[in-house]
């Protein structure tokens, strides 16, 4: 491990040594307010010194570096802290030994709760000198996290976060009356990092004009949604889900048009062929099944040599080649199988990976294969001759996603290590790194222009990023799997309870997110209330325009807060 920092050993150690100092010359001390009283001992004063040292140190790091997420972490941390004032009333501190009582407002509140967001800063900024890879705010949003599991001080960051989000967010949150010097460095600082790093700070109004609308839910599935593939035609989806079932979907009307049952367990992985002919689909009975899409009859199972089965494990994905000759399937017992598309017999076996295959991908020219596995490495195959041409081991945990750019020039892959990469496709070098999920990466998906990127992590977030520079455009709500239309035009995400959302470019004022308030919170309408207030904040972390910069921003955190009022009514109204 690197040591660490001397500034920030010195901002902490000299914070605890005040903390120990204060605790011996006034003893004991007390916090009164609305819910009673409450001791504070020595070590917890000392403690508390250590937690300014943090702050201090992260407020210098934010000043020198320009790092803007410093006060992202303040932001966070006054809202809490208001909120928490907003629940329990004033406060006050008493300390008997030396005479000591004075009262502590709303707006110390709010101070008090962004020193500790400048604390957690500083620590994370600590971490980042040592081996340790966590982001500082990968770090803030872990600790918060933590915090959102206590029902406790979840209520008041509830609380906090309804009081911030309605009609008026700019007024309600200066009147925390966040000092005026503050103010005017962190204007400082954002024009020196516009003029140092322009990439990093492209809002989506400047990338895009308009926003991604979710403007139509498909409801029909009663399990979790794994695959979705879009028909050439760009008029029909094809879904796979938990429910064991593939269903056929007209994305226009968002009405469901068959469903082709019979699947002996959950389907994983579903596909459409080139020609819009066939569609297959890969369960986790081990079985890769077709049907004919203009009939809707079902055609055979693919079977390995004398065996019923396609794989001896899960068909994790299945994937044809863009000139239709060949399907590849990807299985949890480690191999992937190369069919011949039109009759279903086996033409090869690949072998390499150490354990599950869970992602693939082929090349526009039909030539490349790319493989993700379990066993934290990427394999490069020359699908032709099945030659394996590189391995590529510079993840630190499973590959969940690929996808390839329709250029043929690069690939991208998405980690349980919470990062994307992008490749040279036919040399395996890597030239960027991304860290724009704090989660493990679900899903990517390439825009038909090659210039947008879709990603999306397990905590049910979706960001569309700018593919050359790697600045983000957009922020939405919904988990994997991830397609966009041919065209382009439209974005298909799913939620968890089975419904699958269809995102479009509008380019309009009209509100980002709409529908009942379930649909817009990403709920089922029976969801258990404590899930519901979940989901809410989750949102609330995407789009509170102290966090989110997009243009939407304000308003989408608006119509959230308005699904989560309407819940409540409705709760109370039962209750």
């Amino acid at each position: 491990m690197k040591p660490i920092s001397q500034p920030g050993a010195i901002f902490i150690t000299t914070g605890t040594l005040t903390g120990a100092t204060i605790s011996s010359t006034v003893g004991g001390m007390g916090i009164v307010g609305g819910f009673g009283g409450l001791g504070i001992g020595g070590a917890s004063v000392t403690a508390a010194g250590a937690v300014i040292g943090a702050a201090a140190y992260g407020a210098f790091e934010g000043m020198r570096t320009g790092d803007t997420v410093a006060f992202g972490a303040m932001g966070i941390g006054a809202m809490s802290g208001f909120g928490i004032s907003h629940i329990i009333g004033n406060m006050g501190f008493v300390a008997p030994k030396v005479g000591l009582a004075f009262g502590i407002g709303a707006v110390p509140m709010a101070g008090i709760g962004a020193v500790l967001g400048l604390a957690a800063y500083g620590v994370a900024k600590l971490l980042n000198d040592s081996e340790f890879k966590e982001t500082p705010m990968q770090l803030f949003e872990r600790m918060q996290e933590k915090i959102l599991q206590n029902d406790y001080y979840n209520d008041y960051y509830l609380a906090a976060l309804l009081e911030l989000s309605g009609d008026d967010l700019h007024g309600k949150f200066t009147a925390l009356e966040i000092d005026d010097e503050l103010e005017k460095l962190k204007v400082k600082i954002n024009s020196q990092t516009a003029k140092n790093e322009p990439q990093k700070i492209l809002t989506m109004a400047s990338q895009i004009m308009g926003n991604w609308q979710c403007v139509k839910t498909l409801k029909g599935h009663t399990a979790r949604v794994n695959s979705v593939a879009i028909h050439p035609d760009n008029k029909t989806l094809v879904s796979g889900s938990n429910d064991r079932q593939v269903n056929l979907w007209n994305l226009q009307t968002g009405k469901c048009l068959y469903i082709f049952s019979g699947q002996g367990e959950a389907v994983l992985s579903v596909a459409i062929s080139p020609d819009g002919k066939q569609v297959i689909s890969g369960t986790i009975d081990r079985k890769i099944s077709s049907w004919e899409l203009e009939t809707k009859k079902y055609h055979r199972t693919f079977s390995y040599l004398t065996s019923p089965y396609s794989h001896n494990g899960f068909i994790n994905a299945l994937v044809y080649s863009p000139n239709g000759n060949i399907i590849a399937s990807a299985s949890g017992d480690k191999t992937i199988r190369i069919w011949q598309s039109s009759t279903g017999t086996i033409k090869r076996t690949l072998n390499g990976h150490t354990d599950a295959v869970l992602a693939i991908a082929i090349s526009s020219d039909s030539t490349i294969l790319v493989s993700g596995s379990a066993d934290k490495t990427i394999r490069i195959w020359n699908l032709q001759t099945g030659e394996n041409r590189y391995i590529i081991n510079q993840h630190l945990a499973a590959v969940n996603t690929l996808a390839i750019t329709p250029d043929n020039q690069t690939f991208i892959s998405g980690s349980t290590d919470s990062t994307i990469k992008l490749w040279h496709l036919h040399t395996g070098e890597l030239y960027r790194t991304l860290k724009i999920h704090s989660t493990a990466i679900s899903a990517i998906a390439i825009h038909p222009d090659g210039k947008i990127v879709a990603s999306s992590s397990q905590e049910g977030i979706i960001k569309l990023w700018n593919f050359q520079t790697g600045a983000l455009l957009a922020t939405i709500s919904g988990f994997s799997p991830l397609v966009f239309s041919l065209d382009g035009t439209m974005l298909i995400s799913v939620d968890q309870s089975g419904t699958i959302k269809i995102w479009q470019l509008d380019s309009s004022d009209n509100l980002p997110l709409i529908g009942e308030w379930w649909e817009i919170l990403g709920v089922e309408p029976k969801t258990h209330p404590k899930d519901v207030k979940l989901a809410y904040l989750r949102l609330a972390k995407l789009y509170h325009p102290d966090i989110n910069s997009s243009v939407s921003a304000k308003t989408a955190m608006q119509a959230v807060n308005q699904a989560y009022q309407k819940f409540q009514q409705q709760l109370n109204t039962h209750n």
